[in-house]
């Protein structure tokens, strides 16, 4: 193989010109016929016993050269990428500009190449990191949860229904005099208030009671999923068969024993207190990390070739894919339940995607300029940590990973810690600047 040149045509793309000796090329068209030897048949000559140069003669003096060629391309690329140092995004596009037994070949391939970033002020960047303040009404709601938890089903005879029962009703639906497919149900359980049938069915339930017989009559939405039954009127012939409700245990030191590992309520309170604040500086550790992280990501204003965000599209649809199997269905199953198909789907991650491509390439670059490095303590304890999840030993580890790949994830980590360090909370403009807290449990 021979480099015979390497010119930048535009931004990220590189062309290279790439000869390949005759005597090389003889040496892979040689061992592609004998490849295919075994399979070549000729009237006179037994299968297999064809001898070369009856072969070229009889199908073409290149009957052999498509299979050398494929089988010199991984390498001869390989090789001349290496010569030239660049680093590819993507496979290269490779032609064959000419062929020729006494000559040899000669190949242009187009590589996509890493992007150049460049990345400034990632120092002192300012970020909010607001500690949410636990209150009385916060411990409260976690109370109610082991109300919850604790509470018996009483079942009523003697009143109606009222906004909170769970009641128990017969219906089917219908348009004018005709009933109208999946408007029926038997024995279906549904508590009133939570707002799970169509807007007005539970508040036409309350006020009956057990033995009933009456309709509901709704409107369906206009925006209802089902377009044939949007805006229509309704009626639902309705039987109400039961009612019961939810009865929330008091809270006292006795329930608490029985529900927890404490002895008194005051025990409990504090240990959720304790637990909410803990969880509210981890909220608030993330929400300052994510703000540092996207004021990186905005930072970064590259060009970047499309094949690095259709890559990092393809990685987070096949790890979803992955949770759909572990939870027994599949994306294409997935598909039929949300009416969506591949292009739309990979479309809700193009965001994502670029953004996560944008903030690799810039922690890249800050670890190159903070000459940040991984020494053989911090390589050992990351490659433990991993065969320690996966229950296996250390060198496995080192057999089945790209050390050098790990290494550079490692680097990208250090220099995610680094901007952090580096940051400057900034409260000023909370309202603006701090991402939305999701509640936490204390549970």
């Amino acid at each position: 193989m021979s480099l015979k040149s390497s010119n930048k045509t535009d931004v990220n793309t590189t062309e290279l010109i790439i000869t390949i000796d005759a005597e090389t090329f003889e040496g892979a068209v040689e061992k592609e016929y004998q490849r295919q030897k075994k399979n070549i048949q000729i009237k006179g000559f037994r299968k297999g016993k064809v001898p070369r140069k009856l072969a070229e003669r009889e199908f073409g003096e290149g009957a052999f050269y498509e299979g050398a060629i494929n089988s010199l391309l991984g390498p001869e690329i390989d090789a001349a990428v290496r010569e030239t140092g660049l680093i590819l995004v993507d496979r290269p596009n490779v032609e064959v500009t000419s062929i020729d037994k006494e000559t040899g070949v000669e190949l242009k391939a187009v590589c996509i190449t890493k992007p150049e970033i460049e990345i400034s002020d990632y120092k002192g960047i300012k970020a909010p990191k607001l500690v949410k303040e636990i209150t009385e009404e916060d411990i409260d709601k976690q109370i109610e949860i082991i109300r919850k938890k604790n509470a018996r089903i009483v079942s009523v005879d003697d009143r109606p229904a009222q906004l909170g029962d769970e009641v128990t009703i017969d219906f089917e639906g219908f348009f004018g005099d005709e009933a109208f497919e999946g408007g029926k149900g038997e024995d279906h359980p549904l508590v009133l208030g939570s707002g799970q049938f169509i807007p007005g069915f539970e508040d036409q339930i309350v006020g009956h009671s057990i033995g009933d017989n009456f309709d509901v009559v709704v409107t369906f939405p206009e925006d209802y999923q089902m377009t044939d039954y949007a805006g229509k009127e309704a009626v639902f012939k309705t039987s109400l068969k039961a009612i019961s409700f939810e009865e929330l245990p008091e809270i006292n030191d006795d329930l608490i024993k029985d529900a927890t590992e404490f002895d008194t309520v005051a025990e409990y309170r504090d240990d959720i207190r304790s637990k909410l604040e803990d969880a509210a500086v981890k909220q608030a550790d993330s929400s300052f990390e994510n703000a540092v992280l996207q004021a990186i990501i905005d930072k970064v204003d590259a060009p970047i070739p499309n094949c690095m965000f259709e890559q990092r599209i393809d990685t987070l649809i096949n790890n979803f894919d992955q949770q759909l199997q572990q939870q027994g269905m599949n994306i294409n199953l997935y598909f039929q339940y949300t009416g969506m198909d591949m292009d739309s789907f990979r479309e809700t991650y193009r965001d994502r995607a670029v953004g996560e491509v944008k903030l690799r390439l810039a922690l890249e670059k800050i670890a190159e300029l903070e000459n940040i490095q991984i020494n053989d303590e911090e390589l050992n304890a990351g490659l433990t940590e991993i065969a320690t999840a996966n229950n296996v030993d250390v060198e496995t580890v080192r057999r089945v990973i790209p050390i050098g790949e790990y290494t550079e994830d490692l680097k990208v980590q250090k220099a995610v810690e680094f901007v952090k360090e580096n940051a400057v909370i900034d409260n000023s403009a909370p309202e603006e600047n701090a991402p939305a807290a999701k509640e936490e449990s204390a549970e």
